[in-house]
């Protein structure tokens, strides 16, 4: 899921006013750390207004609801993980690699995605889910690399997906084994970890030659 949909897809809030504009900037950051702590259902607007040091009013200037502003928020996050993490249909286990530090790097991130895997699956709101499009276009280069000889055409793209998805995300979606490994793992640095995930997609799908 982790990818962006095509260029020009991501939501217009309410108002368009000039990229610069650091109101908007702010309500863009403090919402992203309401959802992700939060989720959807149980972010609260005036919360954000207040970390943006704004108004409710000006946020609902800017965005129709707080369902569309998690949506312009997840989508361009999207974005900036497909633009660093960089699919290679060719050499999955390097992308799982990026997948895995950028993650890392940024677990809260992950949970912003992640609320919204949850709260948007069963509901009218999951046909705007942004993840959508970036799934259909993920599947379509996996399917396009397995025509073109560089990846085992046994496997159904969207199997490839979940489990390169799954291993690369593994240790951010349960922070409960990480503090585990720190613990009891024989070698507890984040290097292992990430070798550790490098290993199991290269053993499941081989760097193209």
């Amino acid at each position: 899921m982790f990818d962006s949909p095509d260029s020009g897809r991501i939501p217009a809030p309410a108002a368009t006013p000039d990229s610069s504009d650091t109101t908007r900037e702010r309500i863009l950051t403090a919402a992203m750390e309401e959802f992700a702590l939060h989720g959807i259902a149980g972010a609260r607007v005036d919360r954000i207004a207040k970390l943006a040091r704004t108004s409710k009013e000006r946020v609902y200037a800017y965005f129709r609801s707080k369902e569309a502003l998690y949506t312009y928020v997840a989508t361009r996050e999207l974005s900036v993980i497909a633009e660093a993490t960089q699919i290679d249909p060719s050499d999955l286990p390097g992308y799982a690699g990026r997948l895995f530090d950028y993650f890392t790097a940024r677990p809260d991130h992950h949970r912003l995605l992640a609320w919204g895997r949850l709260e948007l699956a069963d509901t009218e709101a999951a046909d705007s889910d942004p993840t959508r499009a970036a799934i259909t276009r993920k599947l379509t280069q996996l399917r396009q690399a397995q025509q073109a000889g560089q990846l085992d055409p046994a496997w159904d793209p969207a199997d490839i997906l979940a489990l390169v998805n799954q291993i690369a995300t593994t240790w951010a979606a349960q922070p409960e084994l990480t503090r585990a490994a720190t613990e009891h793992a024989a070698d507890s640095t984040t290097a292992a970890r990430r070798t550790a995930v490098v290993t199991a997609v290269e053993q499941l799908f081989p760097r193209a030659p």
